[in-house]
Parts: structure tokens; sequence; C-alpha cells
């Protein structure tokens, strides 16, 4: 699916959503959308914030607050919390699965992909319950900050 192809399904999939909820369709919603759309990274809302603000687009923080739990709500982006960090989004909807590697150091964040866990966990069966999605977060040192820590100075 197209960048363009797929904002405008998001775009319909809110449209929806909001419709059954009978809440307002409101051009900042669908513009707070688009451009956590056109991004390919994780985000916080204060980031987010600020690209609203780049891209020309007056919008209250709060608007960007409440539509972002608003979209965590409908299942078009996912919260993280990695650690102890303020949470970090992402798209959701048509994204391919992948897990994160969490740096407990410099909280560098980075997403792997691992088909064969991946595999075993949708193979995964679990009485009485339907798995419809999940995340995995492996803590540990990157390897710029084990490189890092063997170099400091052991103090007595």
């Amino acid at each position: 699916m197209e960048d363009h192809e797929l904002i405008e399904t998001v775009k319909e999939e809110l449209t929806s959503y909001l419709a059954s909820k009978k809440l307002r369709k409101t051009p900042e919603r669908f513009a707070i959308l688009e451009q956590i759309y056109s991004l390919n990274e994780h985000f916080d809302v204060d980031t987010l914030y600020e690209l609203m603000l780049k891209s020309g687009y007056r919008v209250s923080r709060a608007t960007v607050y409440n539509t972002v739990d608003l979209l965590v709500e409908c299942r078009l982006i996912i919260r993280h919390q990695f650690g102890a960090n303020m949470a970090h989004y992402e798209k959701a909807y048509n994204t391919e699965s992948h897990h994160h590697l969490i740096c407990t150091m410099c909280n560098k964040v980075e997403e792997v992909k691992d088909d064969e866990l991946h595999n075993t966990i949708q193979e995964k069966k679990y009485n009485k319950f339907n798995l419809a999605n999940y995340n995995l977060y492996m803590y540990g040192l990157c390897h710029k900050c084990m490189v890092a820590s063997r170099k400091k100075p052991i103090h007595k």
C-alpha cells in the first residue's frame, strides 16, 4: 500500500470510528493523523506537537494530546512505555510485526524483525484467549554503551 493510499485508508478508519462514537470530525484530528502516518519512527506527543507547528498547522498542545489518546482508542496508533521514559507511539495500521530492543543506559530503542519468534508467538495457543496482537520489549545494553561501560575506570 502506498503512502497516499494508506493515509486515505486510515482517514476512513478514523471517520468510521468517530461516527460510531458520535464524535466530531475536526480538521485538526485528521491533520494530526496525517502527520503521524507521514512518520517512519516512534514519536512522543511533544515531538508531534512541534512537527505540527513546523508544518504550519496551528493546533493546541491539548488537542494533540487528546487526539493521540483518541487514535490509541481506535487502534490507529500504539502506545509504548519504554522503561521509565515518557510514552512513545507508532503507527499501528498495516504495519509489520517487530520487536523492540531498549538500551537501559542511553534509552535508545531499536526495532528488530525476527520472523521465527513472531511465528512461534502467533502459533502459540492460550487457553480461553484469542491473541490479537502483542508487543515484545527486550532490555539490555546497546553495543555503544557496552563498549563505553568497559572503558570506565573503577573507583575504589
